[in-house]
């Protein structure tokens, strides 16, 4: 069975980020596609240390062990397809979003591209602007490590402040439930089904 591995990064566990990768998997599940939904927040990663401990052992592991990067790592190199999804903060991803981008980025990065040619979505919950920076941060990670980046009817984005506002949201309704189709295509396509 084809399995996608989801990081969702808001600390509001229930919020707009959340629901929105939400809306993404359903199409995901409905193509009888695993979705494991990793809650980064509640870990609270440390940022890399420019220590270039993974450069040097080329293990494929960060020299950091106290949070479970190492074993997210492992999980997204396994998986079939990887999806980052964070709110936007200050025009930009959370400081958890943006320790897994620095460390999973570079370990995989010096490491020989362990995420090549891997389908790849960002999603991002924003109130009003500074999403696209968000977007761009983590589909940066993805571009540099050789990634296949999937795309939808818009960027995907979906608008609300309060809890569940995402709801109301038809544009970025119709673009998460287009990104989880077109994510399901493709790594059916790359498995020849």
């Amino acid at each position: 069975m084809s399995k996608v591995v989801a990081f969702t990064a808001s600390p509001r566990r229930e919020g707009n980020t959340f629901q929105s990768l939400q809306m993404a998997i359903a199409p995901l599940e409905a193509a009888g596609i695993e979705v494991e939904v990793i809650d980064v927040c509640a870990a609270r990663p440390r940022g890399c240390m420019a220590c270039f401990y993974c450069l040097r052992e080329k293990n494929s592991t960060c020299v950091i062990n106290e949070d479970p990067v190492n074993e997210w790592i492992a999980k997204a190199v396994e998986a079939d397809g990887v999806i980052f999804a964070s709110p936007t903060y200050f025009a930009n991803v959370t400081s958890e979003m943006k320790a897994l981008i620095d460390r999973m980025g570079m370990v995989s990065r010096v490491n020989g591209s362990l995420l090549k040619r891997k389908p790849f979505a960002a999603i991002t919950a924003v109130r009003r602007g500074g999403a696209v920076p968000a977007f761009d941060a983590m589909n940066h990670m993805a571009q540099i490590n050789e990634m296949i980046v999937v795309g939808s009817c818009y960027w995907n984005f979906a608008f609300g402040l309060e809890q569940g506002d995402v709801q109301n949201d038809e544009e970025g309704i119709k673009t998460m439930v287009t990104l989880g189709e077109t994510m399901a295509w493709l790594i059916q396509a790359i498995e020849g089904k």
